[in-house]
């Protein structure tokens, strides 16, 4: 027998208790609240059915324990308003608890049911109760990597998973990947959205395949687990972090808080909005729901109720599943008040800034959004990083050839300062060249333009301004002069990254020469061109050795690099300083005409410990070394086809091809020429 207690409001969504299970909700407008209990994930009525009156209300929150049910139980809910909002009355809709652990009924779900005008009750989704036990921090304790150790690697597990033959979910298939990431030398996996999210919502019958359409933000995607049931799938992903963490790798979240898949007011109503669509997003007078995010919803992150929301989630995942960190997709959005004006002082970033549980968290976030905000050295977060977009950029457009871009290229490479100013520590900025929105590494040399027709929009979508170049030929091509210049230009473009100041992101597939066909959108794309691909007859093993090489050399020369301090803590002849050179020393060309950047960092002003020549042109250039107390080694050249054995300098003087671009380093920073790690 099953009885109602009044329950309390904390913790939110449903949590077991000594009697049973406590249910809570926030919900400002309702009338009444149903509590549907089911006897499995397919039933079409439910088994039992709980109704919520005033009692059971406390301020905005609704709550209720029910005795006699357990882990597993399969429940939803249906909401009575006090009046009919703006759109619609929602109160026959089935609705998921915004704060589900876990979430069944997908064999019978069907987004168009989930519209206003339709009857969902025999394909709509359900929550399911979990047991929320907490990450085992003791034994898989985090990696902690500071901000200058940091170097990230962009990808999605179901994509990066995909091409093996094994029919074990893609959170298992994982582990098995680890080992080729722990080699590859980076720190930090950023995982594109894991949420539970609706891969119908797509046009034309394609997939959503990247999960920007997140339909709750506790749960992991049911496609990425074993679906054997919800607290197997919470442990499939737990162990996956755990064994990451084993290995010395941080896991970071690629976070949607921005927008829901519920769309616009036209849209289907899954959970937020039958719950309370007036306080979870922002509708105009005019009913329609106000958007900055593309996907026809913005959610009110400046209201309180909503905040407390979505901490609850962050909380979730970094306690739970043992997280490291966040990036906020379009993040800026989150700063935006009624009306979607951008506020001066906004409580989002501020509130997680204030939460206990998220102080040691990693926190990234896109500095832009779709209305065209966008704050960088404003952004309103000291703790957050930002998506350097300019830095994509502008590294493009030098070894791409374009005017204007040297002194650009070194802004950059001194971690954007014109940027980011006023900022004496370490950089903000995340840089990087590729990611998952745009053209891969190798695409972006081999295309001039998108072939996004895959994506059965007419090649209207995706971004059309990528400062790409083909080097001669759209695609593909057997000419070896020009097979050989976009292997360099892909290793020049590595290279000025990871001796650039700021946090490097790497893009997955990027290392082995991964191609898209010159698809800049690949968001719908759950098929080979969307894919790694494992097979190594179809990878650029050359260019993985170099960047394993690469990212090497970084974390030997990370206190040169990428040094983290305080001006005020350190000798300053002890900072490392940057001399900006051309071909003549200490006389860098800045003019529009010039495609050239070479630089020292010193201790000191008469001892250079690195010196790096970076030649966009179309010839060959002889640039002069200034003198070193120790030999100059040449540790790259990225005119060779393989990696070199470092090797003395004896000439003042150093030839660098049209193109290419070299590294030497004092042999003081390694001891002898022979083992420089």
């Amino acid at each position: 027998m099953n009885y109602i207690n009044k329950g309390k409001p904390l913790p939110l969504g449903s949590s077991i208790t000594s009697k049973g299970v406590n249910f809570s909700l926030i919900a400002t407008n309702a009338e009444y609240i149903e509590i549907l209990l089911f006897e499995k994930e397919d039933a079409v009525l439910p088994k039992k059915v709980f109704k919520l009156d005033d009692s059971h209300n406390t301020g905005n929150y609704w709550h209720a324990e029910i005795s006699n049910i357990k882990e597993g139980c399969i429940y939803a809910f249906r909401i009575k308003q006090k009046n009919n909002g703006t759109n619609n009355n929602y109160e026959k809709k089935v609705l998921i608890d915004p704060c589900s652990r876990g979430i069944t009924g997908w064999s019978t779900y069907k987004r168009e049911n989930a519209l206003r005008k339709h009857d969902n009750s025999d394909s709509c989704l359900k929550s399911v109760v979990c047991n929320r036990k907490l990450f085992n921090f003791q034994d898989y304790p985090r990696p902690n990597y500071s901000w200058e150790e940091t170097i990230i690697y962009e990808l999605h597990i179901k994509a990066f998973t995909k091409s093996s033959n094994e029919k074990e979910s893609c959170f298992k298939k994982f582990l098995k990947k680890i080992p080729y990431l722990k080699e590859l030398g980076i720190t930090t996996i950023e995982l594109l959205p894991i949420f539970c999210f609706d891969p119908t919502d797509a046009p034309n019958g394609l997939d959503n395949f990247w999960g920007y359409s997140p339909i709750n933000w506790f749960t992991p995607h049911f496609e990425y687990t074993s679906n054997i049931s919800a607290e197997e799938n919470r442990a499939e992903f737990r162990k996956l972090v755990e064994e990451c963490h084993k290995a010395d790798i941080e896991v970071i979240l690629d976070v949607v808080y921005n927008h829901t898949s519920e769309g616009d007011s036209e849209g289907p109503i899954i959970s937020w909005k039958g719950m309370d669509e007036h306080l979870y997003y922002f509708i105009g007078k005019d009913k329609n729901y106000q958007d900055v995010s593309g996907c026809g919803n913005t959610i009110a992150a400046n209201r309180g109720l909503v905040r407390k929301l979505i901490i609850e989630s962050l909380k979730c995942w970094a306690n739970e599943f043992g997280i490291d960190g966040f990036r906020f997709d379009l993040g800026i959005a989150l700063t935006r008040g009624e009306n979607l004006i951008p506020l001066e002082n906004p409580p989002f970033f501020e509130d997680i800034e204030c939460e206990p549980d998220l102080a040691g968290i990693k926190l990234i976030s896109e500095p832009w959004d779709c209305g065209g905000l966008y704050k960088l050295n404003d952004f309103p977060s000291k703790k957050t990083l930002t998506w350097n977009g300019h830095f994509r950029d502008d590294l493009r457009r030098f070894w791409k050839g374009d005017k204007d871009t040297a002194w650009k290229m070194s802004d950059k490479i001194k971690g954007s300062p014109s940027l980011y100013k006023g900022n004496n520590t370490l950089p903000k900025s995340i840089n990087f060249i590729t990611s998952h929105d745009g053209f891969t590494l190798k695409d972006l040399v081999t295309f001039n333009r998108k072939h996004n027709f895959a994506n059965k929009e007419n090649n209207r979508d995706g971004d059309s301004h990528n400062n790409s170049w083909n080097h001669g030929v759209e695609g593909p091509t057997t000419d070896l002069s020009i097979r050989d210049l976009r292997k360099r230009q892909q290793k020049n473009l590595l290279l000025s990254l990871l001796i650039s100041k700021g946090v490097p992101m790497l893009l997955m597939g990027d290392e082995v020469g991964r191609s898209q066909g010159g698809n800049n959108n690949s968001w719908c794309q759950n098929n080979p061109l969307g894919w790694m691909n494992w097979d190594n007859s179809q990878q650029d093993l050359e260019l993985l050795n170099y960047l394993k090489f690469l990212i090497k050399l970084r974390k030997k020369l990370i206190k040169l690099l990428n040094p983290e301090f305080l001006i005020s803590q350190q000798n300053i002849e002890n900072i490392p300083k940057y001399y900006w050179h051309g071909a003549k020393l200490n006389n860098p060309d800045w003019s529009s005409w010039s495609h050239t950047v070479a630089f020292s960092i010193n201790k000191g002003e008469e001892n250079p410990l690195i010196w790096a020549g970076l030649n966009a042109y179309s010839k060959n250039i002889d640039f002069c070394l200034p003198r070193s107390k120790g030999n100059w080694l040449k540790v790259v050249d990225t005119n060779v086809n393989q990696i070199i054995e470092p090797f003395p300098i004896i000439n003042q003087s150093i030839n660098i091809k049209s193109r290419s671009s070299v590294l030497i380093i004092s042999e003081e920073v390694f001891g002898t020429k022979n083992n420089i790690f």
